[in-house]
């Protein structure tokens, strides 16, 4: 992981609302490229796949499918791995800050006062490549937060920072 901008690498992202002064982002993990790559070959590629069996046996009219499933295929590979490289988080001194999204930017901002929990997930496969994904409820329902493809050790600090932090912030209310 490294302490720098998410978008540093995008010279033309809009920085200003996404770039608050003296701000030392953490980058999440690439093992969250692999997994996210193989999530979407699985939905569009498998797919895909079988269609171009039957095209091949049925019907030739079994191509246009396989053309609909393969070019947001290819297109989801390209921009899966910028996309990650897009997400991060940093942790203030009143909350925390998460930025995300290459064409549409994004960045949610969590009071530690407003936290009610967090969650730390894995499923097989993210787990089977070494990450997790923390999970941040607010009151408002819509302003649930989540930072993926964290190491385990890292979403482990990160929940009971979190969970400290919010709790001495409503301990003051």
């Amino acid at each position: 992981m490294s302490s720098t901008d998410p978008a540093a690498d995008d010279p033309e992202a809009v920085r200003g609302p996404f770039a608050p002064a003296g701000v030392e982002w953490t980058r999440v993990s690439d093992r969250l490229v692999p997994v996210r790559l193989l999530l979407v070959s699985l939905w569009l590629g498998l797919p895909a796949l079988v269609c171009a069996v039957l095209a091949v046996v049925v019907t030739p009219w079994l191509w246009i499918p396989v053309a609909a499933l393969v070019l947001p295929l290819v297109w989801a590979l390209l921009v899966i791995p910028r996309q990650v490289r897009a997400i991060g988080y940093a942790e203030r001194d009143d909350d925390l800050l998460i930025v995300k999204g290459i064409l549409f930017r994004q960045l949610v901002v969590v009071p530690y006062g407003r936290m009610q929990f967090v969650d730390v997930t894995a499923g097989p496969l993210a787990r089977r490549f070494g990450i997790a994904t923390v999970q941040l409820h607010t009151a408002a329902a819509s302003s649930d937060a989540e930072i993926p493809g964290l190491a385990p050790q890292e979403a482990e600090r990160l929940r009971d920072r979190l969970t400290a932090r919010g709790e001495a912030r409503l301990a003051g209310l």
